[in-house]
């Protein structure tokens, strides 16, 4: 019988983000002998430091604002609101980091009997991983090394300053304007938020609607809630050149409630100087020269703010790692190819997290985790579960989805049934002044099998974990309808879209009959 060679390690994981961190964790735990590789001088991944953390913490301090401004519809007196200090604004988040950043410390891991080593890491074979200038060689080896921000080439983008999320949320300064390039979910949430503090925010996005993945009418539903805050989205828009211009702060003149381009300045000729008085403004600032074919901006425009926010998605991070000395394949948009086990072309080479390209969520990336430790650690060739892999945007009011949505249906062909439950008809909302939204049922058609749910209202991702469940542990709308919720909640909402969908059958004409029959019913 052939003796397996000897490597430094069981498993070598690459990347101290959510996936990474989750499956050295599990595979130590299980006694595995683990080392984990971060290039980065913390631990925490993109999700702590630039992404997920950060801007809920700052989602949140815009929702506090935002509802001082509306003290008046609680019945209090309106405040007066001084202007944001984002100084003020980042220490928090930075405070709020560095409490999660404990349970990511390197001495959390090292004391569950992890390895850990901080540098860039490279392959030097399929084995064998160059970190920092030190050779390891595993058994096993995972790659989540999670993604970058993209940035496509856009005409005169490379000649402007811009920011991404790795430098959004240590701003020193609110900028008095602000240009969002993208419409998924980071670039409405970061609208929403830089609005309701007190920026002038213009979002361009190339597609004819925000939030492409979810159904056009609850995307609608957020578009509305931007738009009411203030936020100009100019979709279907082409860019047809960027260029540095002095800063526009100095004319913004608004409160961040008169959209991106009011009278304030944030239009004008191409190139032409930006301040009082065309005298040239502190700072330097970002032209947009857009052809827009729909809407109130149709035609050819020129924006112009103090920052250009880049939030075009993201790109797996792969650079550097030269996959090619280890034989790792990778697919459509540079990630990592993997299969149902999150193994690559290499068999003892996982992949899991953003690096595949696929489902860019913390949440994914933690569940791909635990895929990979079944696999590479106790040997079971577990499979991970995308198809009932839940998703947010945490914009005010959320958008939450779960399963197969309309619009995934129709690409599908399948036929369905769609039942919707506003939030109007939730006491809890109304009592918390936001009735905004809906729960939406897509069904079989014909039949009562939920296929997906969306929620898009109050709190609406804290919904969807009921659904999360019901889908998972496949338990029946029956179930769900009959289950006692507490009152007044806003997850009552689920029952009553459930016990609406069953009552279709509960109070038919045939039930009617069944019972006039059975007992001489006369009504």
């Amino acid at each position: 019988m052939a003796r397996t060679p000897r490597h430094d390690a069981d498993l070598l994981v690459i990347g101290g983000g959510a996936a990474g961190l989750t499956a050295a964790a599990g595979a130590a735990r299980f006694g595995a002998r683990v080392v984990l590789a971060e290039r980065e001088p913390a631990l925490g991944g993109d999700c702590l430091h630039h992404g997920c953390v950060p801007s809920k913490t700052l989602l949140a301090t815009a929702r506090a604002r935002h509802v001082m401004r509306r003290a008046a519809l609680f019945g209090l007196p309106a405040p007066e609101l001084e202007p944001v200090d984002f100084a003020a604004v980042a220490r928090r988040i930075r405070e709020v980091q560095a409490v999660i950043q404990r349970h990511d410390s390197p001495q959390r891991f090292t004391g569950l009997g992890v390895d850990v080593r901080f540098g860039p890491a490279r392959f030097c074979d399929e084995h064998t991983v160059d970190i920092g200038g030190r050779r390891v060689s595993a058994a096993r080896i995972l790659i989540a090394t999670g993604s970058s921000p993209q940035l496509p080439p856009l005409p005169g983008l490379d000649t402007v300053p811009f920011l991404t999320n790795r430098e959004l949320f240590s701003l020193d300064a609110l900028p008095a304007s602000l240009l969002v390039l993208g419409g998924g979910p980071m670039a409405c949430e970061m609208a929403q938020a830089f609005a309701r503090l007190g920026s002038r925010v213009t979002m361009v996005l190339r597609g004819p609607r925000i939030l492409p993945r979810d159904d056009a009418d609850m995307a609608g539903v957020v578009h509305a809630s931007l738009a009411a805050d203030g936020v100009r989205v100019l979709a279907g828009a082409t860019v047809k050149m960027l260029r540095a211009v002095s800063a526009v702060s100095a004319v913004s003149g608004s409160s961040g409630s008169s959209g991106g381009l009011g009278e304030s300045g944030g239009l004008g000729k191409p190139g032409e100087p930006v301040g009082p008085d065309g005298n040239d403004a502190a700072g330097t600032g970002v032209e947009a020269e857009l052809e827009v074919p729909q809407g109130e901006g149709r035609g050819p425009l020129v924006v112009r703010a103090d920052r250009l926010l880049a939030a075009l998605g993201r790109t797996p991070e792969t650079a550097g790692l030269d996959l090619a000395a280890a034989g790792v394949a990778t697919g459509r948009h540079g990630g990592i190819t993997v299969d149902g086990r999150m193994r690559t072309s290499q068999p003892h080479v996982f992949a899991a997290g953003d690096v595949t390209g696929d489902w860019q969520f913390t949440h994914a990336a933690g569940h791909e985790a635990g895929v990979v430790v079944a696999n590479a650690v106790l040997r079971l060739p577990r499979r991970a579960d995308h198809a009932r892999m839940p998703w947010c945007t945490f914009t005010d009011p959320e958008l939450a989805s779960v399963g197969c949505n309309e619009r995934m249906a129709a690409e599908r062909g399948l036929p369905v049934d769609v039942h919707v439950e506003p939030f109007a008809s939730n006491d809890r909302a109304l009592a918390e002044g936001t009735p905004e939204g809906r729960l939406k049922l897509v069904l079989r058609k014909g039949g009562n099998r939920v296929l997906g749910v969306q929620a898009v209202g109050p709190h609406a991702g804290e919904v969807l974990n009921e659904w999360v469940a019901v889908l998972g542990g496949g338990v029946r709308l029956s179930a769900l309808a009959g289950a006692v919720h507490p009152y007044p909640t806003l997850g009552e909402i689920s029952a009553r879209a459930a016990g609406n969908v069953v009552s279709r059958v509960l109070f038919s004409a045939g039930a009617r009959r069944l019972l006039r029959l059975l007992f001489g019913y006369r009504g």
